[in-house]
């Protein structure tokens, strides 16, 4: 008896990339395939790209090639931002039989072509499935496109302009991901912060919110990312509920006045901070993770010491770092006073210096606190074998155990290990 055909589904760069091959997964799924998340021998491929950096630029570019490589006579559908910026012939000229857009009809298309194309006979090792869920959590698109014009951004051109998806939408998504036995939902879009000013009548995201835990079981709710703009009363209101973590994602890029402006960034230092104040002062144990930015055009030592005390009195949980990087067809790249690369780079260096202190302080604030988990998988290592997951504040943990994926139980955080802390099962499940 011939065994469903294998996609495997290989996603870079954001969580709404996350989202989107979520629903291409679902649709192969429904059409009788086994879907992986890595690369392996497949009969059929889907490369879904990003193109925010040059960086991304080559990952793209290098994971369309080694699926090429991998399985020769499977088709290989390339997905993303990297067509958009990059254009369909670069992309074809990789090894992509056939490129497809980011729109819903578009997944729909890329779905069926791969069903009519894929062999209906596996030639790959059963071995390279994966048994049960893809992910122990669901990324959820509500909303996708931005209106901004961030000088730094090709996001804009590739994502297109705001859409909001509606809550009976998204609601349903969430449902079926609970149904599928889902734990946590992470409701992402390119400007999620933006959701419901579209629509008609017009909603704020605390709408959408509400309507999540009020419409759907689902046990763990995370919704990112957003802007200090975002960052209301009203919008932190739902975090009274237990389901909704207290994990906020709050984009900073710089933390020099000056620089903000330079990048069309629609706050400054000090709406920032009062956003985090906000944050903080609502729901006290709330991580902050943030993106920065490092050595934008004409950024001076100033500026980027302003950003260094920026990030030290926000008290972030962790830092993404990137030494920016000159995108065509957008405004930054063709400003003078571009940073040299070695300027960028240890100014990097310096952030990821600063990030391993801010996260280590964070972690170590919780030590002996018992905080929920959601184990997502078993790792090995030096010690022995261990459970990793995620604490509702987003610390990863490690503890020994005996069949923890997709549970979340209470456990009692101790020391720090690698990027995270060790931990003990406490009894009992939430």
């Amino acid at each position: 008896m011939a065994r469903p055909p294998l996609a495997a589904i290989l996603t870079l760069g954001c969580k709404l990339n996350l989202a989107d091959s979520g629903e291409v997964a679902r649709g192969l799924r429904a059409a009788g395939f086994e879907v992986v998340d890595r690369l392996c021998e497949a009969d059929a491929y889907v490369i879904n790209t990003c193109s925010v950096t040059h960086v991304a630029d080559q990952k793209s570019r290098r994971l369309i090639r080694s699926a090429r490589s991998m399985s020769p006579a499977a088709p290989v559908a390339v997905t993303g931002c990297y067509p958009r910026s990059a254009g369909n012939e670069a992309a074809a000229a990789l090894g992509a039989d056939f490129v497809a857009g980011i729109t819903e009809p578009e997944r729909e298309r890329l779905v069926a072509i791969i069903v009519e194309r894929a062999s209906a006979t596996a030639t790959s090792p059963r071995s390279a499935a994966a048994s049960g869920p893809l992910h122990t959590r669901a990324f959820i698109r509500a909303q996708s496109g931005c209106n901004d014009v961030c000088s730094f951004c090709i996001v804009p051109r590739t994502r297109g302009r705001e859409r909001s998806r509606s809550i009976d939408e998204v609601a349903a998504e969430v449902r079926r991901a609970v149904e599928g036995g889902v734990r946590e939902a992470v409701i992402t879009g390119t400007q999620l912060g933006a959701w419901g000013r579209d629509l008609d009548p017009p909603l704020r995201p605390e709408h959408l919110i509400s309507a999540i835990l009020e419409r759907t079981d689902i046990a763990r709710l995370r919704f990112s990312s957003l802007q200090p703009q975002d960052i209301t009363p009203g919008l932190l209101a739902p975090w009274g509920d237990p389901r909704l973590m207290p994990h906020f994602h709050l984009a900073l890029q710089s933390g020099s006045a000056s620089v903000l402006q330079r990048m069309r960034r629609r706050y400054t230092p000090r709406d920032f901070l009062l956003a985090a104040a906000r944050i903080h002062a609502a729901v006290p144990d709330a991580a902050i993770t943030t993106d920065v930015i490092a050595g934008f055009p004409g950024e001076t030592g100033s500026d980027f010491a302003d950003t260094l005390a920026l990030c030290r009195d926000a008290g972030f949980a962790r830092l993404h770092c990137f030494p920016y990087s000159p995108r065509s067809h957008t405004a930054a790249a063709l400003m003078p006073g571009q940073t040299p690369a070695a300027v960028r780079q240890e100014r990097v260096r310096c952030l990821i210096a600063l990030g391993e202190e801010l996260s280590l302080a964070f972690r170590r604030r919780f030590e002996g606190s018992v905080r929920p988990v959601l184990w997502e998988e078993e790792r090995s290592s030096p010690e022995g074998r261990w459970w990793h997951g995620h604490t509702d504040n987003y610390i990863p943990v490690f503890a020994p155990g005996n069949g923890l994926r997709n549970r979340v139980t209470p456990a009692l955080l101790g020391a720090v290990y690698h990027d995270g802390v060790l931990a003990t099962l406490t009894g009992g499940e939430e």
